[in-house]
This record gives structure tokens, C-alpha cells and sequence, in this order.
């Protein structure tokens, strides 16, 4: 896993592009590959060909990962392609970025009693032609016979038994011109099943159809192309049904999707954050190549990934420079002549300029893309707050500006304040009836976050407007607030009421290309300079992580923020809106000070 820097770039411009460094070999040291500080367990002592692993707790066990890359290269050759009939020797990028790193970390079970693997889920996300099939029938091989598992089952599914049959079909051609595989191994054709009749295990294709398959108890899941699931029922299916097994592994690999608001793009989303923050989900492994469409993502590329020479130099589509990254077989067993007859076509045909980003280029064709990276945001969070009320003295009495995104009655509504050195607060409202189901969104936390006090919940099915009207009086007592800004949609009632009772001045704004593209850039800017400090806020760094930008086409340096589906999804970003209508006060400016701050009120 990367290493992360805060090393960052300290302007837009400078973003663009930079030298590529081509020399280098990256080198990985796997035992300083973050996880779980655990010590539970004793000393590890799995043995291999005379090596042993004398380490505890959560480790890097370099035998047990050493096994799966002998299998693959001793009893496998790749079944075809440029390096048909070869043996399968892993390439160094599926060695150590995948296999060494997804089979050799190893956790203490307390219900097993014994080390078990870390990771029980994996996902792959890179581009087409770049060995999936082969790399996934060696796996699913491995974990059918050479994981050490009685009464194993196997299993590859796809969009329809066809596409799975792509897995399947170079796994038999392996144990075809493997002599050791072809003795042990049963191929059962009717059935497209593989059997090893030793341990009682099979390895077989299944259909997407999550309610045909829930009488199975899989060691091993692998599905191919996840952006083609309609939803997430099968994979939902297929790895609750895991649960009896000790070291289960649920794969998936996939190229991006085109679907914002699919199944897929979850999917994916979810592993790009864990590759960027592993702590987030110790138990999945994320190998997430894409080529980034936009200066942010490129940026935080470089932050995670520091000096790596593969890196893209540009978000240039057409720059061969940075086509390894998202193709890392790129120049071995992927031909860069083809990638470049394909760019070609799509420079000159509209119509295949997509395809060949997305599928090519593993890039998401959307107008949409994640805006703040996590590693980012933390960057700026400051001196971390244990309670809200932490900072509220400190930063009593000072400037700041305003910023109010009020929600249907329904939801949550965001209020924040932005101070000249960039300090932010934060209150948020919500009506108890949605924390259950936010809970099922957040794993709990957002009741958590209730009663720590960083949300406000209040009785009944809708938002107490009384509690918002306090509650800001009482900040407008508290602190010198400049001005309000506000969403005009929120409604003219609620306006009047806060004005009524605080006399503060509140400044009409939306969420359109016009108005959120200045306060975007100019957030943006404040993260990149370290000039926000946000305290850690637990509800602000949820929704900050969950937050959107569209662009349009033509214009990709115009932006606003786009708001989730609150229905189908738990995510919710009101306090970005209203964090950048804070900033969109501050762009306006402090007024200039009255005769009496600068001179008092002696005559």
C-alpha cells in the first residue's frame, strides 16, 4: 500500500504537468505495508521450503505468500496471448501489488485460534487487456487446491454465464498443460464445473441471478465486470453466505463504469477510498488504477503514491506517458502499439473517444467526479477537537462569516462559520426518525455522533425550526458574525424568522454553475495551502468524503457541487454547501472598520 507524504503542489498551474521519471524501480517492502496495530497471537511459524515466519500479531507472513506465487509458477502456464505456453511467472506488479500483499497478510482469529488471512474481500480495478482472466483462473485455481481447504467451493460469476465463462474457460485450459493439475483435477463440461475429488472441493460458474444462489457456502467468490450488476443482490448474496468459512475470499475486478449512480460506481468508490485510507476497512484490499480526469485526482495520485515512476505526469488523455498507470502491463504482456491505434481512432471519432477512456484509460465518462480526497481534508484538519464546544471559547468574539443549507423538514440542515484564519465551525440538525436509517450508512456512528454532540436531533419526524432559530442566536451572541449566507431555496419564511430575531444580514444564494464555482476554487485552494482548520469534525469529514462536482463538458473549470439521491443512499453532504456559502462571504470581504474600532470612543 502507498505511503503517504504531504508533499503536495502548491498551485492549480503547477499541477498540470511534471517531469516524468522513468529510471527508477520501485521497490516494496511489504512488512511496512500498513495494518491493524494487533498483537494478538503468538509467534506465526508457518513454514515453507525450509523458511519460517517468526513474526506476531497483524504481519506480513513471507512464506504463505511465497506458496501462491510458486503455484503460479510452478504448476501454471499461461494459456494464451504472447506468452501462451509459458510458464505463469508473475509480473511484478501482479506479484507484489497483488498476490504477495492479498494472500500474505495475516491477522490472530480469536474464534479460529490460528492466523488467518487479513483480507476477506479484494478488489482489482484497471484497465481492459491487462490479464485479469489469467490472473483470476490462477487464483480461483489456487483457492480450489492449493489453499489447504476441505470441501472448498469455488465460484465465478459474471453478468451472465457467458461473460463468467471467460474466467472459467483459460482456468481449464491451465490444468490442461499443467500434468500435476490434469491428474488431480476433474473437468466436468456439461456442468462447467472443475472438481478435485482429494479435498472434496469444485470450482464452478454460476449465474447473476443473486436468488438462485443462496444455498452456498463459498471459500472463494469471484466476480468479473462488476460494473455490469444491476445492483449489489449477488454479491450480497454470495458473501453473507461466507460466513462459516476461516478465510473466505470475496473478489471482484472490474473496469470503470460509465453509471454515476450505479451499483458499480459504489462499488468502485468504496475500494478507491480504502486505497486511500486502509484503516477505513482493514479486511479489503484495493488495487485502484485509474487514469485521473481531473487536477485534484492527479494531485492526490502524487501525494499517495509518492515518486513512483509509472505515475500519470498530466491529465493529458492522449499523453503516452500516462497510460502505464491505469494499464500496468503495459510494454510486457499489453501492447502499447495497440493503446496507441486505439487513441488514434479516438481522436478522430467523437463517438470512440469515451470507450477509449473508459475502458482504455480506466476513467469514469461522467460529467461528475469525487471533488476533496480524504488524505487531503486531513491535512487540514488542525488541532483535533474531543467535544464541539472544545474551540467555541477560543474563538469567541471574533469575525467570521456565516453559511446556512437548510434541508426539507426531513432531513439534515448545516450551519457553519468560517473564521479570517480559515477556523471552521459547524452545527447540524436532524429529526430523530432519520437516524436509523443513517446509522445503516455510517455502521452507527451517525447516533454516535448524536450523542457526542455533534448533531442535534430533535423529537419527531421533522426538523424543529425553534432549535435551528436558538441555536444560531446563540453564535450570533457568541461571535461577530459578518454575514449569512444562504440558499434561496431554503425558504423566505426561515429567512425572515433568523433576521427577525438576530438582525443579521443574509445573502441570497444557489448551488448553480455561477455561484459555487468561486467559493469551489477558492476551498480547494484553502486545502491545497493548509489555510482551512476544521477540528476534525466527525459529520464534516462523512460528508466532505461523499462530496461531488459537476462540470460541464465544455467548460471543466466551472463547477458546483452535486447532492446524492437521499433516498437510495445514506450519504449526505449539507455541510459542504454551506461551508462554501461561508466561503462565498469571505470572497466578498470583511466591511471596513467603523471610526470606533480604530480609534476608540474617546472624542
Amino acid at each position: 500500500m502507498a505511503a503517504r507524504t504531504t508533499t503536495r503542489p502548491t498551485a492549480r498551474k503547477a499541477a498540470k504537468t511534471r517531469p516524468a521519471r522513468r529510471t527508477r524501480t520501485v521497490r516494496i517492502d511489504h512488512h511496512k505495508r500498513w495494518r491493524p496495530a494487533s498483537r494478538r497471537g503468538g509467534t506465526c511459524g508457518y513454514t515453507l521450503d525450509g523458511k519460517t515466519c517468526t513474526r506476531r500479531g497483524a504481519h506480513y507472513c513471507e512464506p504463505r505468500a511465497d506458496k501462491v506465487v510458486a503455484f503460479f509458477g510452478e504448476l501454471l502456464v499461461h494459456p494464451a496471448g504472447a506468452l501462451a505456453n509459458t510458464r505463469f511467472e508473475l509480473a511484478p506488479w501482479q506479484e507484489h501489488e497483488i498476490i504477495r500483499p492479498l494472500f500474505g497478510e495475516v491477522i490472530w482469529s480469536v474464534q479460529w485460534g490460528r492466523y488467518v488471512r487479513r483480507y476477506t474481500r479484494a478488489t482489482v480495478v484497471l484497465g481492459r487487456k491487462n490479464g485479469k482472466s489469467a490472473l483470476l483462473s490462477g487464483i480461483s485455481l489456487y483457492m480450489l487446491c492449493g489453499d489447504g481447504e476441505e470441501s472448498a467451493e469455488v465460484y465465478g460469476a459474471a453478468k451472465n454465464t457467458r461473460q463468467a465463462g471467460k474466467v472459467f474457460e483459460p482456468a481449464t485450459k491451465m490444468v490442461k498443460k499443467s500434468p500435476i493439475l490434469a491428474k488431480r483435477l476433474t473437468h466436468i463440461k456439461n456442468m462447467r464445473r472443475l472438481v478435485d475429488e482429494k479435498t472434496g472441493s469444485h470450482y464452478e460458474v454460476i449465474p447473476g441471478d443473486a436468488d438462485a444462489e443462496l444455498g452456498h457456502n463459498p471459500h472463494c467468490f469471484i466476480l468479473d465486470e462488476v460494473l455490469s450488476q444491476p445492483d449489489d443482490s449477488l454479491w450480497k448474496a454470495m458473501t453473507t453466505a461466507a460466513g462459516a468459512r476461516t478465510q473466505a475470499l470475496m473478489l471482484a475486478i472490474t473496469t470503470e463504469t460509465s453509471d454515476q449512480a450505479s451499483f458499480g460506481a459504489e462499488f468502485i468508490d468504496e475500494a478507491d477510498r480504502v486505497m486511500e485510507d486502509p484503516a477505513r476497512s482493514p479486511h479489503h484490499f484495493a488495487y485502484v488504477r485509474k487514469m485521473p480526469r481531473t487536477v485534484e485526482e492527479l494531485e492526490r495520485l502524487w501525494r499517495l503514491f509518492p515518486a513512483r515512476p509509472e505515475l500519470p505526469v498530466s491529465i493529458d488523455p492522449w499523453d503516452e506517458r500516462n497510460w502505464h498507470w491505469p494499464n500496468p502491463a503495459l510494454g510486457s504482456f499489453l501492447s502499447i502499439q495497440s493503446l496507441r491505434e486505439d487513441a488514434e481512432e479516438a481522436k478522430n471519432d467523437l463517438s470512440k473517444e469515451n470507450g477509449f477512456k473508459q475502458f482504455r484509460l480506466n476513467q469514469r465518462v461522467s460529467q461528475v467526479t469525487r471533488w476533496i480526497s480524504m488524505d487531503l481534508w486531513d491535512l487540514n484538519a488542525g488541532e483535533i477537537a474531543p467535544t464541539p464546544d472544545w474551540i467555541t471559547d477560543r474563538l469567541r468574539g471574533q469575525r467570521c462569516w456565516g453559511g446556512l443549507d437548510l434541508s426539507s423538514k426531513l432531513d439534515l440542515t448545516a450551519w457553519s462559520l468560517l473564521f479570517p484564519n480559515g477556523e471552521t465551525l459547524w452545527r447540524f440538525w436532524a429529526p430523530e426518525s432519520i437516524a436509523p436509517h443513517l446509522d445503516a450508512h455510517t455502521g452507527g456512528k451517525f447516533s454516535e455522533w448524536a450523542r457526542d454532540g455533534w448533531i442535534t436531533l430533535t423529537d419527531g419526524d421533522t426538523i424543529d425550526y425553534d432549535q435551528i432559530y436558538a441555536d444560531v442566536d446563540e453564535d450570533h451572541d457568541r461571535y461577530r458574525i459578518v454575514d449569512v449566507t444562504y440558499d434561496k431555496w431554503s425558504g423566505e419564511p426561515i429567512r425572515q424568522e433568523i433576521v427577525k430575531r438576530t438582525r443579521l444580514k443574509l445573502v441570497e444564494s444557489d448551488t448553480t454553475y455561477l455561484r459555487m464555482t468561486p467559493p469551489m476554487a477558492e476551498l480547494m485552494r484553502m486545502l491545497r495551502a493548509r489555510e482551512l482548520e476544521h477540528f476534525g469534525n466527525p459529520v464534516a469529514r462523512w460528508m466532505a468524503d461523499a462530496l461531488e462536482r459537476k462540470s460541464p463538458r465544455d467548460d471543466p473549470d466551472r463547477m458546483r457541487p452535486v447532492k446524492p439521491d437521499r433516498d437510495k443512499t445514506g450519504k449526505r453532504i449539507d455541510g459542504m454547501p454551506s461551508l462554501l456559502f461561508a466561503v462565498d462571504g469571505k470572497l466578498r470581504g470583511l466591511p471596513a472598520p467603523s471610526i470606533y474600532e480604530s480609534q476608540g470612543m474617546s472624542l
